[in-house]
């Protein structure tokens, strides 16, 4: 059993690592695309509300919560779009060879989170020129909402890999729906600048939720409540075992529609 795991272990790492050859195969820059995208979109976005509409001047370190906070939900965008094209991009595992569906599907997440890893690197270097170290309880609740991240990711990946397959739309839909998640989640703007009644709608939202947290954690050393992180925490149990059970008995029938 323990070495059925670590060949497992072994697959995913292997084939997560040629997702990350592959995504930047044949490119100029090279795997310098993975950093290159996030940060270009902070420095405008950095630009336009901090100088132009002056939005960002009464917050604290705004332009690191605006990159923290960008750095987080690419990591979601990137790792749900790349789990949910995961099975039909390599169709030739699906139905030539016997290749666990789920290590398929879970090494295009890994894939992501290696991107994830990148851009992290780059974001301490910002912290640095910013003199602003966060106290150890802060980077570890830093670390608590990413694993969160990941979770939803794959969650989401296990449902939405099975659905690409036969509703080959799904992509275009999901597309627009991360556009539009982007600008209904405290990224670019606090939370707070919002009606009461709006906050809670927007908190429905687990992406909101995480970044506003985050931010309000790492910048401000407000944590959220015990109820709203347990509440929240129990959540994504529930989402990611929905996931599970909904991939274990619609997985035996993929290769029929591929």
């Amino acid at each position: 059993m323990r070495r059925k795991q670590e060949n497992y272990k072994e697959l995913i790492w292997m084939l997560a690592k040629t997702d990350f050859k592959l995504r930047y195969q044949g490119s100029v820059l090279g795997y310098f695309w993975a950093l290159l995208k996030p940060f270009l979109m902070f420095a405008v976005l950095n630009f336009v509300f901090s100088n132009v509409f002056g939005r960002g001047a009464n917050i604290k370190y705004y332009p690191l919560q605006l990159l923290i906070s960008l750095i987080l939900f690419n990591f979601f965008a990137e790792g749900t779009r790349a789990g949910l094209i995961s099975l039909q991009f390599k169709s030739s595992l699906v139905t030539k060879i016997y290749v666990p569906r789920w290590t398929i599907i879970l090494s295009s997440t890994v894939s992501s989170a290696l991107i994830f890893v990148m851009n992290l690197v780059a974001v301490i270097l910002f912290f640095v020129y910013y003199k602003f170290m966060p106290a150890p309880e802060l980077i570890l609740m830093f670390i608590l909402f990413s694993i969160l991240t990941y979770v939803l990711i794959i969650s989401f990946s296990f449902i939405a890999a099975l659905l690409y397959i036969k509703f080959r739309d799904l992509l275009m839909i999901w597309d627009v729906l991360v556009s539009v998640l982007m600008y209904a989640t405290p990224i670019i703007y606090s939370l707070q600048m919002l009606p009461r009644n709006v906050q809670q709608i927007i908190l429905i939202n687990p992406m909101a939720f995480i970044i506003h947290f985050n931010k309000e954690t790492l910048f401000n050393r407000h944590f959220p409540d015990p109820w709203q992180m347990f509440g929240f925490m129990f959540a994504v149990a529930l989402i990611f075992a929905l996931s599970i059970w909904v991939y274990r008995i619609n997985s035996p029938r993929i290769a029929e529609y591929m």
